[in-house]
Order: structure tokens, then sequence, then C-alpha cells
């Protein structure tokens, strides 16, 4: 029997529960696959809550690396033995073995590790969309990255450095400061201790940054807006501190007719092509050694509970798998 993490209620990480399941055989358009790695995200915890709305009960993850072992009738393009990754994919990555869709395997490169897959694929794609396709960087240009030290930051930095972007970044505490300086964040705010708004303008002679990319939500929407240059950009990719607020839109133009997003990746990788380019770049970067993945968490599948846990506390740093 394969086991899997699922929950039957939403509510704290103790609705979740260990148990065996039964997978089957896959049918048509699908795949088993036998997971080596699974990823550990924080909109997992919003499916968990009841922010992201599941029909119940549920298993629980979405991103995960691992080897086909079984393909089901009309599946092209993958055979049993192929080393795969997936991200967005239904709900159920928490397992380990699964029948999902094949139409949202990313073939994996020989040179990247399972446990690189895991811990890259939904925030290495997220990144790429971010810095390759909402806004049109150029080499100079400078921008606001909140949780500079976290999963999606390290990565994000890394990659803008690439394209030639100064990062400012904000971060929690002087230890996760450190951090993103060593991948490259040029300047680093510490928010517990200083104003964020005010030292964006400082160090872009008052002017403010063409676009900011905000993860956090609730908390630093205003601070964001506050960073912003004239007709700047505010890309609301995350809410890990709760919902965003109503845009008023007299707001912005008063703001200097300022420009909102709230992007999902699903939308940037439906495509199958644009998600073959947007993985083929990341990995050509990681396989290079160009942008470096570390994992600073490392948790076994039956312990999503504590894993939960320290990813709401916020002591976890960069990026957590489950390995199996």
């Amino acid at each position: 029997m394969a086991q899997a993490v699922r929950f039957y209620r939403t509510g704290s990480p103790e609705v979740l529960r260990w148990e065996e399941v039964e997978v089957g055989e896959p049918g048509p358009g699908q795949v088993r696959i036998r997971h080596e790695a699974v990823g550990l995200n924080f909109a997992d915890t919003y499916f968990r809550s009841g922010l992201y709305p599941a029909p119940l009960p549920a298993g629980m993850g979405v991103e995960a690396a691992g080897v086909i072992e079984a393909v089901g009738a009309g599946v092209d393009g993958f055979r049993p033995g192929d080393r795969v990754t997936y991200t967005g994919s239904p709900l159920g990555a928490y397992s380990t073995e699964r029948v999902m869709p094949a139409e949202h395997l990313i073939r994996l490169p020989a040179e990247i590790g399972f446990d690189t897959a895991a811990a890259m694929t939904m925030r290495g794609l997220t990144t790429a969309y971010l810095l390759r396709r909402i806004h049109p960087l150029r080499a100079g240009d400078t921008v606001l990255l909140h949780a500079a030290a976290g999963g999606v930051g390290l990565i994000f930095t890394q990659w803008a450095k690439l394209l030639g972007l100064t990062v400012i970044g904000t971060v929690s505490s002087e230890e996760k400061a450190e951090i993103a300086r060593a991948h490259g964040c040029d300047h680093v705010v510490v928010y517990t201790r200083e104003d964020v708004a005010a030292r964006v303008r400082d160090l872009t002679d008052g002017a403010g940054v063409p676009v900011v990319y905000d993860s956090i939500g609730k908390t630093t929407f205003d601070t964001s807006l506050d960073s912003l240059s004239r007709r700047g950009l505010l890309v609301c990719f995350g809410t890990a501190s709760g919902p965003i607020p109503p845009i008023d839109a007299m707001r912005l133009a008063v703001k200097g007719s300022l420009f909102v997003t709230r992007p999902a990746l699903a939308d940037y990788i439906a495509d199958p092509v644009e998600r073959a380019e947007l993985a083929g770049e990341l990995f050509s970067h990681v396989a290079a050694g160009r942008i470096r993945i570390e994992i600073n968490q490392r948790y076994e599948l039956p312990d999503a509970v504590g894993a939960h846990r320290d990813l709401e506390s916020g002591r976890s740093i960069g990026s957590s798998v489950f390995a199996l």
C-alpha cells in the first residue's frame, strides 16, 4: 500500500493525517509516479486552512519529483522509468506514489537531483515568470523584493543578478539578512527595525523602484505602494500575512498612476510550450551552477504537521523538502 497525507477538515496543522491509500492503475491520459522527493510550499497551508477551497477529503501538496512507473492509454512523450517533476497539479503530492494527469509533468534532466527538483520547481518557475514575463526589466533597473531570504527570494535574487538588476530585499532578522546578501541581494532592509519605504527612497534618490515583488500581502501592501516610482508596478504574488486589502483606484492615481497585478503561476505554465521554455531556462541555470538551490529544511512525510508549524512560524529559511 502507498502512504499519503490527507485532511478531512480545514484548520491548523493538526488536521493533517498520515495514512495508507490505494493508488491503482493510471487511466487514459494519466501516469503512476513513485515520488523520490516532495516539495513543501507556503501555498500548502492555504489549502489546509481553507483559504484556498478544495473538495474534502483531500490530499495535500502540489509539487514533487520522481519516476514514472506506469502510463495510461493516450499518454504521449512519457514512459515508465522517466524522471519527472511537477507543480500545480491536483492536490496529492504528499505521498509515496500517486496517479495523476500526465499533462502536468515536466521532464527532469539527469543533471538535477530529485530533492533539488522538489525544492525548486514551484519556486523556480514562479521566479521565472516574475522576472521573464511580468514586466520588461532592463539591466540596471532596481527592484524591491519582500521575503528575500525565502524559497523564492533566494532563487529570485540570484537570477536577478544574472539579468543585471539591483535588488533591495526585505527580511525579518539579521540572520536572514546575511543569507540574502550571500545570494546576491544588493541592499537588505530588516523591516522589524527599519522603515522599508523610507529606506527604498534613500537608496533610489527619492524616485522609488519601478517594480515591487510582494509575496507577503496584507501587512506589506501599503509599504509596497509607497516604495514605487511614478507609474510603477506592484506584483502581489502571495499572501503569507493574509489577503491584500481592497484596492482603491483613486489611491493608485494619487500615488503616481500606479499599477497592481495579482498573478498566479498556473496561468504562466498552462501553455505546454511556455512551461517548457520557462523550465528549460530555469534548469539550464541550475545545471550550470549559475543558480544554487539550497535545501535548508528536510522532513519525513509523516511529520507534515511539524513541517507546517515550522513554515507558519517563520522559522524556515529558503527551501524545504520531504525526503522519501
